[in-house]
This record gives structure tokens, C-alpha cells and sequence, in this order.
């Protein structure tokens, strides 16, 4: 009978005993190396393998974005993978800069279908493993640990020995993993690396690559990262060891076991784009790559087209990226919510103050806008599905849209008025709203009609607060004098102008002004006022504009809900003059 509750069948591993510990107290100044072993750690995991076809689109995926060591292939385990190596090497398609990488099991027969999968290679490591944990030596191989410690030093004989024989012209390197790593006692795991470069000899000119996998994530990251360390302080010949790390994120730490590995000591990392890989995936390269770009440390990989990584990755693969991945998915740049709309929109307007400030490209200011840790500019992705509207969003994010898409920057009064009229008809739909759903209800509610001829008098008094939104507004030296002409043009007209302000960080809309009128008009003198919003290349004739605009919704029901009236429903409540455009 089944349990009712079977967690007593579990237990959490033991502790590393790590009396000071330095690696809590290190940052992370500089990129480690990276492996890329997609095409065969990845390739494995796929229920379909990759095609010759695909695998060579992602190889050039790897060089183009800056990966110098790539793991190629498991000659051994398939002749598509053995072909691949050989197509590699023969049509020359290996940059001078990037080593490949294969791998075998340590077993004679395979490592030496393995060495000769590489003759003709300039440069290549060879990559052996066993695995060491207990559970292994006594479930699956039935061995002890001298088996264990022999069968690892006579694969790296064999490697030697064809390193000096079918391998002589290569510049050949020896990475070796105790499979299991995480799961070994630490002790036994330094016994046969140590056992392997005697074998090796590491020294000047000659490096040895240790590789530590977590083949099944089982601990808290903090436990690797006292396991890296440990093995830090005691592995001899040290600085002519690549202490190597191969993270999996069975329990959804990958990445944070990576990053805590190299503050113990780690100084190579190996992994998958994206974070393929059998079981919960190998620790995702994208996403620590980014992880540095974002705290300003150059990963030396290029991530300015995620999108075109992101697609090649799923061609290659066969398997869909989550919207919600770091960095890469399809929505972790977009904002649903109000308040993270309206934070996102005044970060990109300080943003644009700064630039305008001190004269120089936003784009090479210090980055500093709420929910996002990086400018999506930097990875590729454009600014067109930063804020999404649906019935959860605000007016923060319904004026973004309209700065983004129209170049208007509406006074916040304004913005919450039309942002619960978006509301609506969000909420009437369920659906998200799209952009140019929102400025067409913008400019049907508020916006005068184009073309039409400026207002000569209006009926009863009108009382006006202007917001101007122009760069020219705000540096001009005769600014005073243009204000000035403004009030004087619309007194002519029976409009009292109490203010007149800027709003916004300057017209992104081809040259034109923008004039948002908030006015009391007729016997309105009371309660809420109307707006009403003029466009024109000339500032006096947008206000003109703007206030006709309001005069025109006066008679509205709601001015949110205000209907766009016909010319002839205009001239009821305007006196139209000349054609002034």
C-alpha cells in the first residue's frame, strides 16, 4: 500500500564542512569561459536529433555569437555525430579562434572511434568521463573505488598515447569528469583527478580541464558552491587546472549553482542556449550571459539580436521557448499591470530628460527604468510590445503607447480621464487592447479633426489651461513672447487662458506641436473640465485647435464618452472663420 504521505523516503544530502568559507564575500568581475554543448548534451535530449542540417546552423549560431569552445558531438555514440565531426574538420569550417570539443565514455574502444573522428583538427580537446558516486559504483557498475580510480587513469593513458601517435599534428587537450560529481564523496573525487594528471602531467603550456557536473541537481547552490570551493583549495597543481563546472537545473537552481560556483573558484562553464538539455535542461548560457551584461560585466558574447537566437534555437531544436524565459521569451519586456506601466513610462521619461539635459544619446546613459533589468534596445527587441493594454493596466501604460506610437505626451489629468475609457472597452471585450485600437479612440474622443478651419469666436466665455507639448517650447529664448502671442490670439477669440505649461520630454511626432486644452466653457464653470487636443506645426494654431476640440464634446453626456460630431454639428457651437492651417 502506498503511503499517505511518502516524504520520509527522501533525505537532503549532507553538508560540505567548509570552515571559512570565502565565496559568499566574492562578486563576479569577469565572464568565465563558456562551453557551448548544444550539439551534444543538447542534441541528446532531443526526442528528434538534429539534422546534419540543423546542427550546422547551429554551430554557426555558436561562432557568430562568440562561443570559443563548442562540444560537437559523441563520435562514438551515432555516425551522425561521428559524420559531423568529420564534415567540421574536412570542409574547414572551424574558425582558428574556436576549439571543438568531443566526448567519450572512458572506455578503449570508444575513445579511440573518438581520437579518430579528429584527425586532420588543428586544435580539439577530448573529453573523458565515468561516473563516481557511490550509487553508481555499487547500483550500476558493481565496482569499487580502485576500479573506479584505474578505469578513469587508463582512459587518459589512451588519450595520451594517440596524442602523440594519429594525433600528433593536433593541438590536443584533455578535459576529464568524474560523472556524478556532486553525489561523490569529495575526498574520492580529488583522488581521481589527481590520479588522472599524473597521467597528464599538467604544466606550463599545458592545461588539464577539470569538469565538475551536477548530472542530477540534488542540493541548494550554496552546497555546490562549498564543493567548488573545497575542491579550489585542494586540487594540486592548481594553476594549471581549468576547474570546469556542468550544471543541470533539476530543481530550478541551475543558474544559480553556475553563478555560485564561479565565486568559489570556477573559471569555465559549460551548458546549452536557452537551457536544453535531458531532464529539467543543463544550466541556461543565455540567461547567465545576460545575468552579467545586466551588472555590467561583458560576457564576451554577442546578445544584440536575442531574437534571432531565440528562433534558431527553436528551428534547431524542435522546442518551444516560454514566453516567460529570461531575457529572451516574448513577454518578459512587456508590462500588463498599471503600476508597472506607469513606473516604466516615468523611467523612460527621465530618461529622455537626461539625454536632453546633457546632450547626449539615452541610449549611452546608465540604465535606470523600473521592471526592466536591461533596455530591451540592447538585446534586439523594440519598444513596440513594451506595454500591452488590457482591463489590469492603467494610465501609465495608456500614455506610453500613445508617446510611443503617436509621440503624445498627455498631461496626467488627462491620461487618467482616457485611461478609464480604455478601461471600458477593454473590459467589455476581455481581451487585450491593441495600440492602434488606442489611438484611434484617442483621436476620435479628443483630437480636431484634420484640416478642419480654426475657430474665429467661441459662445460664452472660455476658461483654458494649456499644455504644450514641443521640444522647441521648452529652449526657444522667445518663449515668453510666443506665450504671449498665444493668449493674446485666443483673447481675441473670448478664451481666457489661465495657464500655459509644458508636459511631456519633447514631440517625437515629425515636427508637430501637440496643445491639450482643459477647459471650462459656457456656463461650465464647475466640476470636471473638458479637454480637447489641437495638432499643428505652428503653436497657436494647435490651440486654437485644441480649444475647438472642446467646445465641440461641451455638450457630451461624459466627456470620455464624448461621439465625434460631423462638420455641420461643429458650426453649431463654433463660429468658423478663414482656413488658417
Amino acid at each position: 500500500m502506498k503511503k499517505s504521505n511518502p516524504v520520509g523516503r527522501y533525505r537532503a544530502p549532507a553538508p560540505v564542512p567548509l570552515p571559512g568559507r570565502r565565496w559568499p564575500d566574492n562578486v563576479i568581475t569577469h565572464a568565465p569561459r563558456w562551453l557551448s554543448t548544444d550539439l551534444r548534451d543538447g542534441n541528446q535530449s532531443l526526442a528528434s536529433p538534429m539534422s546534419p542540417a540543423r546542427k550546422a546552423l547551429m554551430f554557426d549560431l555558436l561562432v557568430r555569437m562568440g562561443y570559443k569552445e563548442i562540444e560537437v558531438g559523441f563520435p562514438s555514440a551515432s555516425q551522425d555525430d561521428h559524420d559531423f565531426v568529420r564534415r567540421l574538420i574536412e570542409e574547414d569550417l572551424i574558425p582558428d579562434d574556436v576549439r571543438i570539443t568531443v566526448l567519450s565514455q572512458a572506455r578503449d574502444d570508444l575513445i579511440t572511434t573518438t581520437v579518430k573522428s579528429l584527425v586532420g583538427a588543428s586544435r580539439a580537446n577530448v573529453h573523458i568521463y565515468n561516473a563516481t558516486s557511490p550509487q553508481f559504483r555499487r547500483l550500476v557498475f558493481r565496482m569499487g573505488k580502485d576500479e573506479c580510480r584505474d578505469l578513469a587513469v587508463q582512459a587518459a593513458r589512451l588519450v595520451l598515447d594517440h596524442a602523440d601517435g594519429v594525433l600528433a599534428d593536433c593541438d590536443l587537450g584533455l578535459q576529464y569528469s568524474p560523472e556524478m560529481f556532486n553525489d561523490t564523496e569529495l575526498n574520492f573525487s580529488l583522488e581521481v583527478c589527481e590520479s588522472v594528471m599524473d597521467v597528464w602531467q599538467p604544466g606550463p603550456g599545458r592545461e588539464i580541464i577539470l569538469n565538475f557536473p551536477t548530472t542530477v541537481e540534488r542540493t541548494s547552490p550554496n552546497v555546490f558552491a562549498d564543493q567548488i570551493e573545497w575542491l579550489d583549495r585542494n586540487l594540486s597543481r592548481r594553476e594549471h587546472v581549468c576547474l570546469s563546472v556542468h550544471p543541470h537545473n533539476d530543481r530550478g537552481t541551475g543558474v544559480a549553482s553556475a553563478e555560485l560556483a564561479l565565486m568559489a573558484g570556477a573559471q569555465r562553464i559549460e551548458g546549452c542556449l536557452l537551457g536544453n538539455g535531458e531532464r529539467a535542461g543543463n544550466v541556461d548560457l543565455l540567461t547567465l550571459g545576460m545575468n552579467l551584461f545586466s551588472h555590467g560585466v561583458d560576457p564576451g558574447i554577442d546578445f544584440s539580436d536575442l531574437n534571432t537566437v531565440r528562433r534558431t534555437v527553436e528551428l534547431c531544436t524542435g522546442l518551444p521557448v516560454h514566453p516567460r524565459h529570461p531575457y529572451a521569451g516574448d513577454l518578459v519586456y512587456t508590462a500588463f499591470s498599471g503600476s508597472h506601466q506607469d513606473a516604466i513610462k516615468k523611467g523612460f521619461d527621465e530618461l529622455e530628460r537626461a539625454a536632453e539635459r546633457s546632450g547626449t544619446d539615452p541610449a549611452e546613459l546608465p540604465w535606470e527604468v523600473p521592471y526592466l533589468p536591461v533596455d530591451p534596445a540592447d538585446v534586439g527587441r523594440t519598444y513596440e510590445a513594451l506595454v500591452r493594454i488590457n482591463s489590469q493596466s492603467g494610465k501609465g501604460g495608456v500614455a506610453y503607447v500613445l508617446g510611443a506610437r503617436r509621440g503624445l505626451h498627455l498631461p496626467r489629468d488627462l491620461q487618467i480621464e482616457f485611461a478609464r475609457l480604455v478601461q471600458r472597452h477593454s473590459e467589455a471585450t476581455g481581451a487585450e487592447i491593441s495600440a492602434e485600437r488606442i489611438a484611434e479612440l484617442f483621436e476620435q474622443s479628443y483630437v480636431a479633426a484634420a484640416g478642419l478651419p480654426v475657430p474665429l469666436t467661441f459662445h460664452g466665455r472660455v476658461l483654458a489651461h494649456l499644455h504644450v507639448d514641443a521640444r522647441s517650447f521648452d529652449t526657444d529664448g522667445d518663449r515668453v513672447d510666443v506665450v504671449e502671442a498665444v493668449r493674446a490670439t485666443l483673447a481675441a477669440r473670448g478664451v481666457d487662458v489661465r495657464t500655459v505649461n509644458r508636459t511631456g520630454v519633447g514631440a517625437r511626432g515629425g515636427g508637430r506641436v501637440a496643445v491639450y486644452a482643459e477647459c471650462h466653457i459656457g456656463s461650465v464653470t464647475t466640476g470636471a473640465p473638458v479637454w480637447g487636443v489641437g495638432l499643428a506645426d505652428d503653436v497657436e494654431i494647435a490651440a486654437l485647435r485644441a480649444v475647438g476640440a472642446a467646445a465641440d464634446r461641451v455638450t457630451a453626456v461624459s466627456p470620455c464618452e464624448a461621439p465625434r460630431r460631423s462638420s455641420k454639428d461643429r458650426r453649431r457651437l463654433a463660429i468658423l472663420g478663414g482656413t488658417r492651417s
